[in-house]
C-alpha cells in the first residue's frame, strides 16, 4: 500500500495547542497552509523535547558562521502565534517516532512525525524497517522554527502546577504528596 505523506513545505501556521483540562490534555502538533491542515497527536514529553531539539538545531546554526544562516536570537514579533488550535481538531494520528532535520538547499527545520505502531515502546525511537502508512512531513523557516521552540515551552509549562514538596503535579481536587524518602 503507497505511503500517505501529509507534507507541508513553508506552512502558514505550525503550532502545538492541547485539548482538554490540565492534567487531562491532549497534545497536538497542528500544520496549516491555506485551507488544508494536518494535526497529529503528540505526548507532553514528545512535544517539551521536540521543541528542546528545535532550540539546540538553532544554537547549532548560529554557532556555525559557515551555513550562512541568520537565525533570530528571540521569536520575531510578527510570529507569535498565541491563538488556540484551528478547530474543529481532527487528529490525523498519534505520533510515535518523531525526527528533526536541516535541508541546506531551502534552509529550513525538518520535521518527520510518524504514527505509534502498537509495538512501540520508546516513542522518541526512529521507525522500524517496514514503511508505516502515512507521515507527517514538514520544512520550516528559522524564524517559524524559533516562534514554534517559545510557544511549545509556553504550552507545556501552563499544565497543573508542581507540588513544590515532591514535584508532582497538583490536581484541582487535591493532591496527595508523595515526599521523597528521608524528608
Amino acid at each position: 500500500m503507497p505511503q500517505v505523506v501529509h507534507e507541508f513545505d513553508w506552512p502558514d501556521r505550525v503550532v502545538v495547542g492541547t485539548v482538554g483540562r490540565p492534567g487531562a490534555r491532549t497534545f497536538y502538533l497542528q500544520v496549516r497552509a491555506g485551507a488544508r491542515s494536518t494535526s497529529v497527536a503528540l505526548e507532553k514529553e514528545q512535544s517539551a523535547v521536540l521543541a528542546e531539539m528545535i532550540d539546540e538545531l538553532l544554537g547549532e546554526l548560529v554557532a556555525d558562521p559557515s551555513t550562512g544562516v541568520t537565525v533570530p536570537a528571540e521569536t520575531p514579533a510578527e510570529l507569535i502565534d498565541d491563538d488556540p488550535l484551528d478547530q474543529p481538531v481532527e487528529e490525523q494520528f498519534r505520533a510515535g517516532a518523531v525526527r528533526l532535520g536541516w535541508d541546506p538547499r531551502t534552509a529550513q527545520v525538518v520535521i518527520e512525525a510518524y504514527p505509534l505502531r502498537p509495538d512501540d515502546d520508546d516513542l522518541a525511537g526512529a521507525p522500524d524497517d517496514d514503511e508505516p502508512d502515512e507521515m507527517l512531513l514538514l520544512r520550516i523557516p528559522v524564524g517559524t522554527a524559533r516562534a514554534f521552540v517559545q510557544r511549545t515551552r509556553q504550552v507545556v509549562r501552563a499544565g497543573r502546577p508542581a507540588c513544590p514538596l515532591c514535584g508532582r503535579p497538583v490536581d484541582e481536587d487535591g493532591h496527595v504528596c508523595a515526599l521523597p524518602d528521608g524528608v
